[in-house]
């Protein structure tokens, strides 16, 4: 099996993030930046696609790698991820002792500057709807086949740079889980993250909530999207309760809800800004 790594990043202008990404295998990078560049290149024995696009959205970024990948196993990457060494045999051990999976999602604990550390897979195990939001981009590793084969790819309305601030990630293992893909879960580290400032994560305002409450529409339909929304709210109160009220979290999760709602008719309303 050969793996590659698909990562999206921005405004880079050399190859050193390979370096400080510890890339060990084949590679695409996906650069958004204000030119149009396309080179190919050896890295440490392995071959690189470098794409530089005059393009933005994190969506887009990821289907840009996606439909130029070429390796029997992918991983989805981002520039802050640094990988551990020999994560490549990691990743194509785990699928060759469960030849079963389409997916796997493998540990990438995330260091917070506040000094916690967010470790998402606690065992080994199938992965269902109800246990798969947990999980962001930075774990999924795939069968190419598997994706390429349901037509499976990121949505352009939600994430970074998109008209909903996250959830481009819940939706494609949303998808996968749809078309019947065998997703499991390893508490092997792949990788790292030192936490940075977000790009699209402004704190739990009334924005964060109307995105949030758009992607429950889009992965829920209408009962399910409301039934996600208030277990959301219950479950963490504790983080947004000193900067908004669960009334207007609520209130701004059905606007955003009704939002994808009237653009899913192509009737979409103009007069929520944020």
């Amino acid at each position: 099996m050969n793996l590659q790594v698909l990562v999206s990043t921005m405004h880079q202008t050399d190859n050193s993030l390979l370096g400080k990404m510890n890339i060990q295998s084949d590679a695409i990078i996906i650069n958004q930046c204000n030119e149009n560049k396309v080179t190919e290149f050896k890295y440490k024995g392995n071959q690189i696609k470098y794409f530089s696009f005059a393009e933005r959205g994190v969506g887009l970024s990821r289907n840009s790698a996606l439909m130029r990948a070429s390796g029997d196993i992918c991983l989805m990457a981002d520039d802050d991820m640094i990988y551990v060494d020999g994560y490549r045999d990691i990743v194509i051990n785990a699928f060759e002792n469960n030849p079963k999976a389409d997916i796997i999602m493998f540990n990438v604990p995330i260091h917070k500057r506040n000094g916690q550390t967010i470790v998402k897979v606690k065992k080994n195990g199938k992965v269902r709807f109800l246990n798969s939001l947990k999980y962001g981009t930075v774990n999924i590793a795939f069968k190419r086949d598997s994706i390429f084969k349901k037509n499976i790819c990121f949505s352009l309305l939600f994430g970074g740079g998109a008209q909903y601030g996250s959830g481009e990630d819940s939706l494609f293992i949303r998808d996968a889980l749809k078309n019947k893909l065998r997703i499991y879960s390893s508490i092997e580290t792949i990788a790292e993250i030192e936490e940075n400032e977000s790009t699209w994560f402004n704190g739990y305002n009334e924005k964060y909530f109307f995105d949030r409450g758009a992607l429950f529409q889009a992965m829920g339909g209408r009962v399910t999207s409301i039934l996600l929304m208030v277990q959301f709210l219950i479950r963490k109160r504790s983080l947004y309760s000193n900067q908004i009220s669960f009334i207007t979290a609520l209130q701004q999760m059905f606007k955003g809800r009704q939002d994808f709602l009237d653009r899913d008719r192509g009737k979409v309303k103009t007069g929520v800004n944020y």
